[in-house]
Parts: C-alpha cells; structure tokens; sequence
C-alpha cells in the first residue's frame, strides 16, 4: 500500500506531495533556511498524511476500483491555503490544506466545551477574542468530481486559466470547471462505434503552460495530438500531429509496444514538448511535427533484453519524465533504481542511483554505467544483473531550483544541487 505512484511539486516548490497504492497523499513542506546551519535548507519534512480515497466497489459492473492515486496536480495559489487535485482511477477529488493557528474563545452562545447555552441565561455579550495555539495543519476536501469516466483515468492537468481542468481516460478527455461537480464536457473522444476496431489509446494529456486554448494528449501508437479548443467544441480533429515514421529495417514484434508513449510534458517556456517511451526520451518543438528535435537513448542496452522483459511485464512499465526550471535539463528514470539526466546543452548525460547508501546527507552521487558484454570498468554494472523490481516511473524536478524527487518503489528520495556540479563537472 506504500508504495509510490506519483510525486508533484507545488508552483513554489515549498510543499510536496505524494501519492501511494494506498490511496494516501503525503504532503512534505521545506524548512526555511537556517544562518547555522547552511546545509539544512532544502529538508523537506513530513508536514501532513490524509487518506485521499478508499477502495469502491462498482456494482453495475461488477469491479472492484483501486484506491491508489494515479495522478495529483497543485492549483496556483491564490491565498494562504494551498488547493491540490488527485485522482484514481474514477473519481477527482479537490482538496483544501489550510493553517491555523490561533482559536477564538468567549462566545456567547456556547460554552468551553462547544455545547449551545441555554439562552435565557445569556444576560450580557461579549467580544469573542482569537488565542494563539498549536499550529495545526487541516486538510479539508472540497469538492469531488465523480461519475464522468468509463475507462481508467491517467492524467490531469490544471488549465492557466486557473477555473478549469482536464482528466483523460483510455479513450476520452473531460474538461471540468473547478467549481462545478455535477458536469464535464467531453472534449476530446476516440472511441471507435465498433470496439473491435480499436487500435490506439490515450496515453497522457497536459494543458499548455501560458495558452488555455492548447492541450496535448500522447498515444498508445507514439502518436502525439495537438489540440486547440477555439476551433471546436470537440476536438476530435487536431491542429498538429508530431509523428516520427519508423524505419522499417528496425520493426519487430515489439516496435508498437515500445513506442508507446508513456508520458508527455511541456517545457517551462511552452515551446517544446518532452515525451517518454519505453527505450527513449524525446523533445519535440512545437513548430515541427514531422521528427523530434532531440532523442536520448534511456536504456539502449535493453534492446537485445525485450523479450524477457515482454515475459515479465516490464516492457508495460510506464515512466514519466520531468524538466528543470529552466528547460535545460531533462530526467527521467530507468531500472535498477537508475536515474537519467541529460543536458540539452553540452549533450552531456549521467546516470545516478537511488540507494540507501548514496543518500546520507551530503553524499555526492556517484555516476553509475551499464556495460554490454566485452570488457567491464571497475565499477561498472552488467545488463545481466540489473534489478528489474526496482524501478524509477516517478521523478519530479523543483520548479526554479535544482531540487528533484525520485520516487523508488516505497522510498522518496530528494537531491539537491550537487547534481547540478555533477550535469556540468
């Protein structure tokens, strides 16, 4: 039940959130820096645990709906509560994290104890006054948008307008006003009349950053669908299709499995779009459909592997992707609790590992190398011993700062800025 299904920053990056298989979200909040002790700052500590949603049992269809967060999106913050959206696999929930800290006392109809008073002894009024207690932190929900998908939900996204937002399914894509419950509108549907005639599937979708007209979905084919609300109601037509046609002297039975996307975000800047398939990451720019503008082999050396990796359920494994605060740096994650950066810059890339041993504080993360047969490094490891049940599919980069999270398995793991040495030294 602990075990990490996705991780996400707030637009400051001062709180994060996870969620579990457990249906549990975990809100993490930075301390402020200490003059003492400069390494303090950028500690991230627990600041509230609240149980997100609980398992459901469909009784028309007879299933049984997990619990587990697939996704949590953070609104912009507008006061001083914080507002975050999760989901499983049917149902968003809008919650509210608010402070308090002082508690009003000497009302006039109620006692110490909350209990109404009898009014006829209420013979004068008093100024009920605020008193300062503990700091609590109170999580409230506030909405919950249910009953609007048939099919597993994968991806929401927070629009720039900050009144709407989008859940994706399989097959549709719904976009709800935050303040209302009780209808969505269908915006994007590619469900076929005849099932039978599927071929593709809705893989992830994510509003544009600046342009609240703009999403973008991904798809089972590797496919991904720029859509522009202006033009229609239902976009079902899409303004830009990037595609990247496949060379046929690499097809095999496991090209269409491996070239499902698995994730798709936009850059900071808008421009670009960075997307995750099983042996690759790949940036697209917004004016270019017909080929990514950079490709970064992740795991190059599972290629010979994918058969046993089809045997195993790996190759269904679906990693997401992250980029730094200024689009310069991309990362995602690998097996054997590997993690890959690449500089867009210098092209220079390393892979790191997420390990008890290399997260004592202040340790520097050693670069890690796969070797392919042949001569073998001192430290390097062989494809042969990689752990396939240890896998990094959640990572999530501080908005301005080099800060990361890297979810593995049941552990949060957070890193800071000696990475930042580490991408450049």
């Amino acid at each position: 039940a602990d075990i990490i299904s996705t991780v996400e920053f707030n637009h400051t990056g001062e709180l994060l959130a996870t969620g579990d298989k457990g249906g549990r979200v975990v809100i993490f909040q930075r301390e402020p820096e200490c003059k003492t002790e400069p390494f303090s700052q950028g500690e991230y500590n627990v600041y509230n645990t609240f149980q997100s949603h609980e398992p459901e049992f469909d009784y028309l269809k007879s299933l049984e709906i997990e619990e587990k967060i697939n996704k949590i999106r953070w609104l912009p913050q507008q006061n001083a509560a914080h507002f975050l959206l999760s989901t499983n696999d049917k149902t968003v929930k809008l919650w509210k994290v608010s402070e308090r800290d002082k508690r009003p006392e000497g009302y006039n109809l109620k006692d110490e104890e909350g209990r109404m008073k009898n009014l006829s002894t209420v013979t004068s009024l008093q100024v009920p006054v605020l008193k300062p207690m503990d700091l609590m932190v109170e999580v409230s929900p506030r909405r919950v948008f249910a009953n609007a998908h048939t099919y597993h939900v994968n991806s929401i996204s927070v629009n720039s307008d900050h009144e709407t937002y989008m859940s994706a399914d399989d097959l549709r894509i719904n976009l709800w006003h935050l303040g209302i419950t009780d209808r969505s509108f269908n915006i994007v549907d590619i469900k076929p009349v005849n099932m039978e005639d599927l071929t593709e599937v809705i893989t992830a979708a994510e509003f544009h950053p600046h342009h609240c007209n703009l999403l973008i979905y991904s798809s089972s084919k590797g496919t991904l669908r720029l859509c522009d609300m202006r033009e229609a109601a239902l976009c079902d037509k899409h303004s830009k299709l990037f595609e990247e046609p496949e060379d046929p002297s690499n097809r095999s039975f496991f090209s269409e499995i491996i070239s499902s996307v698995s994730d798709v975000k936009f850059s900071h800047s808008g421009r670009y779009l960075l997307t995750r398939d099983y042996l690759t990451a790949k940036v697209w720019d917004l004016n270019m459909e017909n080929k990514p503008l950079e490709i970064y082999q992740v795991h190059d050396y599972l290629r010979s592997k994918l058969c046993s990796l089809y045997e195993n359920d790996c190759i269904f494994d679906k990693f997401e992707c992250a980029w730094n605060g200024s689009d310069s740096v991309i990362m995602t994650g690998a097996y054997n609790n590997f993690f890959r950066m690449f500089d867009r810059n210098t092209n220079r890339d390393v892979t790191l590992e997420a390990s008890r041993e290399s997260s004592k504080p202040r340790a520097v993360l050693k670069p890690r190398r796969v070797c392919q047969g042949g001569k073998r490094r001192k430290d390097d490891i062989s494809v042969d011993s990689l752990d396939f049940t240890k896998k990094i599919l959640h990572t999530a980069w501080h908005p301005t700062e080099n800060i990361i999270a890297i979810a593995a398995t049941n552990n949060l793991y957070i890193f800071q800025d000696k990475l930042n040495q580490e991408m450049h030294g």
